[in-house]
Parts: C-alpha cells; structure tokens; sequence
C-alpha cells in the first residue's frame, strides 16, 4: 500500500514538474489565465453584492451566508480548474489523434493517467484567493471553528461529485469521438451547480438534484454548515458519488471495448 501511494507520488510529481515548466514558458498566458480568473472572482461577488442593495435575503440566505455560498463554489472550481479540467479537453483531442493508445499500455492507474495528468499551475496560486474569500465570507457568516475544520472534507466531497457527474459524462466521447460539445456541456453543468437550489422549481430542480445531481455540489455541504441538523442531503450526495463509481466502472469499461484507434 505505502509502495503504491510513494510510486503514484512520484509519478504525480514528475506531471507536476513538466507542467509547471510548460506554464512558465508562456508568461504572458500564465499572466493572463490569472487576470481572468481574478475578474470572474470579481464580477461573481459584486452581482450578488448588487443584488442584497435592493433587497434584504433571497430565499433563506442573507447577505453573508450567500456570499459564502459563492466563496464556497469558487474554491471547488478553482481546484477543479486546477488538478482536473483540463485533462477533459485533452482526453477530447487524445481519443481523436490516438494518444489514448499509449495511455492504455502504460501500467498505471488509467483513471489517474487521465485525469489527473494536466495540471494548471496558475490556478493554483488563486487558490489562496479563494481560500481567503472562504474564510472571510465564513466569518462573516458566524461559521464555528469546528465548522471551519469541517470545510476541508466538505470542499473534498463537493470536488469529488463534480469530478465524478464529469467523468461519467465524459465516456460518451468514445462514441461521439468529437468531445468539444461534450466538454462545453460541463462547463454549462458547473454554471447550474453555482446557484441555490431555492432558485430551482417543480422539474429543473428534481432535474438537477436526481438525475444530474450538479445542485448538491455547492447546496449540500453548504446547508449542512447553516444548519448541521439538516445532514439528509449530504448523506444524499455521498451516496451518489458511489453511485456514480460504479456506473463510471460500467460506462467506461464499455466505452473502451468499443474504442477504435485513431492511429491503426
């Protein structure tokens, strides 16, 4: 068990290493993911800002609990924009070139191989914005400390959903090879997942809680913090996230008996 984690360590940290190197050869884009990173923070927080000047609470939440919400959604995106998303694009383009085959020979993990190659070293260092904001916005929305020491394995759960709806999305790139809609779909999932489900009425939001569960990744952790009495959704989304492993496991097992290389 110790071998194995050590053998992935090192392997994850050579992914890391030749990322980062590849980042810092292009400053001026490295610069510039990081500037449009900052106005997306920006221009989220000062719309729900612009929104509490003319009225007092929207749904149950008022100023600084939906304001944490929002912390809380862009620390998840911001750690998927790092560790995960850009692996989806690559995984689009691999299984139409043929760069998949030798990632299918290679004796590692696939799931890690995949998804966890491509590292964007510029959102890793707005993470500590988003870390600040989190913290800022739970203070001002009277979070405890054993709330706040909570927050770690809530952001990992909310991660995990996220990564897993995507991943099991993600396999029907094998049968439309062409993954540029597939990808721009997720992207329109995450938009839905940074709203409060109290937005969402009658289909959309049974839609969205049951099926393609993108509401529990922010509402769940966050409505338990608000209230740790109300733990039935969290329960909920733990359980999905195992659901959606095993029909990953399914999917993906099929998806790659049918995939034709694209170099042979």
């Amino acid at each position: 068990m110790f071998l194995t984690l050590k053998k992935y360590a090192l392997i994850y940290r050579e992914f890391f290493a030749t990322c980062l190197a590849e980042a810092t050869s292009y400053r001026l884009h490295f610069v510039l993911l990081i500037v449009m990173d900052l106005l997306f923070y920006a221009t989220t927080l000062t719309t729900v800002d612009f929104i509490y000047q003319h009225v007092s609470a929207v749904g149950s939440w008022d100023r600084h609990q939906f304001l944490f919400f929002l912390a809380f959604l862009l620390t998840v995106d911001q750690l998927h924009m790092t560790f995960v998303s850009e692996s989806f694009w690559v995984l689009s383009a691999s299984i139409r070139n043929g760069d998949l085959d030798f990632l299918l020979i290679k004796p590692v993990n696939l799931y890690f191989l995949i998804f966890l190659r491509h590292i964007r070293p510029a959102s890793m260092l707005l993470c500590s914005v988003t870390f600040f904001l989190l913290w800022h916005y739970g203070v001002l929305a009277g979070l405890s400390t054993i709330q706040f020491m909570l927050l770690p394995l809530l952001l990992f759960l909310a991660l995990l959903l996220l990564v897993s709806i995507e991943i099991f999305i993600s396999a029907s790139m094998f049968w439309l090879v062409e993954g540029t809609g597939v990808n721009f779909l997720r992207m329109q999932l995450q938009q839905v997942s940074r709203w409060p489900d109290f937005v969402f009425y009658g289909l959309p939001r049974r839609f969205f809680t049951f099926v393609i569960p993108v509401l529990l990744i922010g509402n769940a952790p966050v409505q338990f913090l608000f209230s740790p009495f109300d733990y039935h959704s969290l329960l909920f989304m733990i359980v999905l996230i195992g659901f959606f492993w095993f029909m990953i496991e399914l999917t993906w097992n099929k998806a790659l008996m049918q995939y034709e290389s694209a170099s042979s």
